[in-house]
């Protein structure tokens, strides 16, 4: 059942009417940058919309006492020492953007830690109570991989899973690449950020089983399986009406072919595999020449492995089949593979304990998409919770989540985040890796 949200800001002990309403303007502010007609926003990594944002949400936390820092691949983060010498727990999420996407994506998740950690504050400094670790509100840098490739790049970094220089020698469509991006835009900062303890992250879903269920907090307890491909259709350059048909080898038949191929795969094994092709490059691109070369970007998403890997197997026949009957050359590359990955049970608990006691609604949920979180929990004990997509509408200007679910997310997110840095987990092993 929803609430409104006078209902939400009176019953918790950790916001109020004023603070919920404070969060909501805010996120009216923030939702002006690179606002689109639509509804929607338009702010990729390190564009002038990004950095515009970027700036606001410095000064906003600047203006709660937070120090701002930047590491070497640009994710901000803004930081509360309350402990000194201690690590931090890492709560964030992202702020860029795809083309014409929604504005809810990541940027709720950056803005509901800014407004925990202003709330958090306030509340240990008027009981006199020093937690056990920092707070580190985050925004990571080039999330969504819009920009540029691959996604969640800054916290892919962070971790560790991708080397610091391959990421800054990165190039967008037009040549420029992060480093240049991030040094134009005064963002290219210094250190490999703070030291983590742990990390939470709160999101809308971008699906609609909660919205289905009724249910108000997702408990995130694993990721799907997936499997991303970069594609290369080789076929060769002719006439678009000279060239007889039966000499043709043309690449955007051949890949028109392997999109079609993909969609099947998905109709195949209905509810537990998700494909798509998400980007589409073709050479020369001219109206009238025949398409000698595509590139394209290829994922499979799965819930079940052991489907995963028949759909890899078909796949891979598929491709074979197009080749005999198109007379192209398809190269494909495994990107990216990882199996169903697992957020820690205790997390898990500790948010269904939090969630319950406020009284709302929640349920475990696997995420689809990529998050931070799911790089951070490779790291250190991490949390994750998502709120409900009306319709489940995502990277699309019309995603909207409401407020009263905005705020519900916020209060449960604000009690998770005392909890943490208060101990709640048990500290990760001391690596070289930058954690404790």
């Amino acid at each position: 059942m929803q609430k409104s949200t006078e209902a939400v800001a009176t019953r918790g002990s950790t916001i109020s009417l004023e603070n919920a309403a404070d969060f909501l303007r805010d996120f009216e502010t923030m939702s002006g940058f690179g606002a689109t007609g639509n509804g929607g926003v338009d702010r990729q990594a390190a564009s002038d919309a990004d950095v515009a944002q970027r700036r606001w949400l410095a000064d906003r936390l600047e203006a709660h006492g937070l120090r701002v820092e930047y590491d070497r691949i640009g994710n901000q983060f803004g930081l509360l020492e309350l402990a000194p010498g201690a690590p931090y727990l890492v709560v964030g999420s992202h702020m860029d953007s795809q083309p014409t996407a929604g504005k809810y994506d990541g940027a709720y998740g950056v803005l509901a830690a800014a407004h925990a950690a202003f709330r958090l504050a306030e509340q240990w400094a008027a009981e006199g109570t020093v937690p056990q670790h920092n707070l580190a509100v985050v925004n990571w840098f080039n999330e969504e991989g819009s920009r540029f490739t691959p996604s969640m790049m800054g916290s892919a970094v962070y971790t560790g899973l991708l080397p610091l220089e391959a990421a800054l020698a990165t190039q967008d469509r037009t040549g420029v690449s992060v480093a240049e991006a991030l040094g134009a835009a005064g963002f290219l900062g210094q250190g490999d950020g703070p030291v983590a303890a742990c990390c939470a992250e709160i999101h809308i879903e971008q699906g609609r089983l909660l919205e289905n269920a009724g249910t108000t907090i997702g408990l995130v307890s694993a990721t799907w399986a997936a499997s991303k491909y970069r594609v290369v259709v080789h076929g060769d350059q002719a006439h678009s009406g000279a060239t007889v048909m039966a000499d043709r080898r043309d690449a955007l038949y051949g890949a028109s072919l392997l999109v079609v191929a993909a969609r099947e795969l998905a109709d195949r094994f209905p509810g537990i595999l998700h494909t798509a092709v998400g980007q589409l490059d073709v050479y020369p691109n001219s109206p009238v020449v025949v398409a000698s070369r595509v590139e394209l970007l290829l994922d499979l998403r799965c819930a079940d492995e052991a489907v995963l890997a028949e759909a890899n197997t078909l796949l891979r026949e598929r491709i074979a089949e197009i080749e005999r009957t198109s007379g192209v050359t398809i190269v494909s590359e495994l990107s990216h593979e990882w199996g169903i990955d697992l957020y820690q049970p205790e997390g898990v608990e500790l948010a269904r304990g939090v969630a319950e006691r406020l009284g709302y609604a929640s349920g475990e949920i696997l995420t689809v998409a990529g998050h931070d979180s799911t790089n951070m929990k490779g790291l250190v004990p991490t949390v994750m919770l998502f709120v409900p997509s009306v319709d489940g509408v995502s990277h699309n200007e019309r995603e909207y989540t409401r407020d009263d679910d905005l705020v519900a997310g916020l209060e449960v997110l604000t009690e998770i985040v005392r909890r943490l840095a208060e101990g709640a987990l048990s500290p990760a092993r001391s690596t070289e890796g930058g954690v404790e």
